[in-house]
């Protein structure tokens, strides 16, 4: 089965967290596309909704949004993710992977677009005080 690194960012206060999605958070996670919005329920979040911005698989290699599909390719890009041209009209060949989140993913970046009841702070709290002592 799958394991994840979900970073789980909070625009509102700025901060970004690290979940851990293994068994079940991942097989829900499988199959989604980044720009998707997911429940929050999915990773433990009661009433947030979740929307995947990013991916990045074993190698490094992130995903695309407007690259439909599963596999890596090698495309010719001018600009966006996966290419930051050093000049102006610069292109260049580079791996790029398709927007469907499968098993060779390892991280999985996602921000926050409605909040439920509890923060976000609340949820993490318990685990920063452990770590602390």
């Amino acid at each position: 089965m799958a394991n994840f690194k979900v970073v789980l960012s909070d625009p509102k206060d700025g901060i970004s967290y690290k979940v851990e999605a293994t068994a079940g958070m991942a097989g829900a996670l499988i199959g989604k596309n980044v720009g998707d919005i997911i429940s929050g329920d999915v990773l433990g979040f009661a009433g947030y909704q979740i929307a995947i911005t990013g991916a990045t698989d074993k190698t490094g290699i992130p995903a695309r949004r407007d690259l439909p599909g599963l596999t890596r390719r090698r495309l010719l890009l001018a600009n966006g993710v996966g290419f930051r041209p050093t000049y102006p009209g610069q292109r260049r060949r580079m791996s790029i992977r398709g927007a469907e989140i499968n098993g060779d993913f390892v991280q999985i970046n996602a921000k926050v677009v409605e909040y439920g009841e509890k923060s976000l702070k609340d949820y993490f709290a318990p685990a920063a005080e452990g770590q602390a002592n």
